[in-house]
């Protein structure tokens, strides 16, 4: 240790100055009493004294705090990521130890402190969470740790661990959460159940009845030649194209509790994504905004969740109008397979559709195309309000308007051959990755 570093490392308690203010007291209550002048003398040597101790004890030569920052390589963005920090008492004493952690400038807090005491030779571990809300690099400071011996009267300050930068992805935590939708014959959403309508018609095989099996694919010639009964296997259409379009206009910076409505799209399309590499689609995706932004083409092979993962992970918001018949023209130049296109976007109006939608019609002709946008929770919220004011009689007039516009904007989109789905940030993963498989037990993808 250099001759500096016992000073920029030295800190101040309370404790002392609250020391120092009594040797004070008792020095100016001696210019009264005089009697109490050799005890204010005795009081402040003392007091030297101990601080002599207190330095000598924090700055012994083998005396340290060793610590550790236990974090992943890379975060998921709008899930509690866990941290946990391990601390090691060096000390031949039972150290008092404040942790300041200096967390990333994205969380905007700058007053995380732990105090936490630690025996002699023991450690100490502190365990907390963050949520995340946006995409990008987090970098978090160094790991300070301010050392108290039980004196309490200084503190030493020690570096426990380095800076350190992680990324934070789309949600990849919600990724297993969601698997278990592809594998199971019925959808849920919440605790509300969901019913699965038909089932794929790609044979497979023919094998032997066993209890459980579909009555309806004995197949007969087979029974009749073999003389046990022998039922159809048939197994979902597979190699089936399916893009997200994913729009980065000034609509999706719309904020829901801490995300913008551009995130949850983001957080979706990975789980879906993810649901159509399992059922053996080839997942593609394509962000646009006034310009084409990313074109991932659609594949199934090895590496392509990462592929997608990291071309997800610098997407933001820009505020400008989003122009659909670039995107149109993209799409017919490079995609001339029949596909499954989910578009998230949002339109608040019957206007703001009526501009976009002779592109979205001329998509679906040779597309199956699913608008995916989103309903205003404030909006319902009013409106299930009872207004007990004039103003509060207008406020809930207008939200129902809007209410009922969003409603309409689902029919006007159905009329034209279009499948929409209407839907809440919270429940926005759950409804899309329903919707694919909904559509995939029809035989529509």
């Amino acid at each position: 240790m250099t001759g500096k570093q016992y000073i920029t490392d030295l800190f101040i308690s309370r404790r002392w100055f609250y020391l120092m203010a009594a040797a004070v007291v008792f020095f100016v209550m001696s210019f009264f009493f005089q009697w109490l002048f050799e005890a204010a003398v005795v009081f402040a040597v003392f007091s030297g004294v101990l601080t002599v101790l207190d330095f000598l004890l924090l700055f012994r030569r083998r005396g340290n705090i060793r610590g550790k920052r236990v974090i992943a390589s890379r975060l998921s963005m709008g899930d509690d990521n866990k941290v946990t920090l391990l601390l090691e008492n060096g000390f031949t004493y039972r150290a008092r130890v404040t942790v300041i952690e200096q967390l990333p400038e994205q969380f905007q807090e700058r007053d995380f402190r732990r105090t936490t005491e630690i025996d002699y030779l023991r450690s100490e571990k502190i365990e907390y969470s963050l949520k995340p809300v946006t995409r990008g690099e987090y970098n978090f400071g160094a790991l300070l740790c301010y050392v108290q011996t039980p004196l309490g009267l200084l503190q030493r300050r020690f570096e426990a661990a380095p800076e350190v930068t992680v990324k934070v992805y789309p949600s990849f935590l919600q990724l297993k959460k969601y698997q278990l939708l592809a594998t199971t014959e019925n959808l849920f959403t919440g605790v509300k159940k969901i019913r699965r309508l038909g089932h794929s018609m790609e044979f497979e095989k023919i094998k032997t009845y066993v209890q459980g099996d579909d009555i309806r694919t004995v197949n007969w010639k087979a029974t009749a030649r073999t003389g046990d009964l022998m039922v159809n296997t048939y197994t979902d259409a597979r190699e089936q194209q399916v893009y997200v379009l994913i729009d980065k206009g000034r609509t999706m910076k719309m904020p829901f509790e801490g995300m913008t409505l551009l995130d949850y799209s983001i957080n979706a399309a990975l789980s879906l994504l993810n649901i159509v590499l399992m059922k053996h689609d080839k997942a593609g995706l394509i962000t646009f905004s006034n310009k084409i932004g990313n074109i991932i083409p659609a594949d199934r092979r090895s590496g392509q969740l990462q592929h997608i993962l990291e071309g997800l992970y610098k997407q933001q918001t820009e505020y400008k109008e989003s122009d659909y018949e670039t995107l149109l023209a993209t799409l017919h130049r490079k995609i001339n397979q029949r596909s499954f296109m989910l578009l998230f976007t949002n339109f608040e109006t019957m206007s703001s559709l009526d501009r976009q939608l002779p592109y979205l019609k001329r998509l679906a002709s040779r597309h199956l195309v699913c608008i995916v946008f989103f309903q205003n929770t404030l909006l319902k919220e009013i409106h299930e309000t009872q207004p007990d004011n004039t103003e509060g009689i207008y406020i809930k007039t207008i939200a129902e308007r809007f209410d009922y516009e969003k409603k309409q904007i689902v029919k006007e989109l159905r009329r034209h051959g279009i499948l929409a789905v209407l839907t809440t940030p919270q429940h926005l993963s759950v409804d899309v990755i329903n919707k694919y498989l909904e559509l995939k037990a029809r035989q529509m993808v």
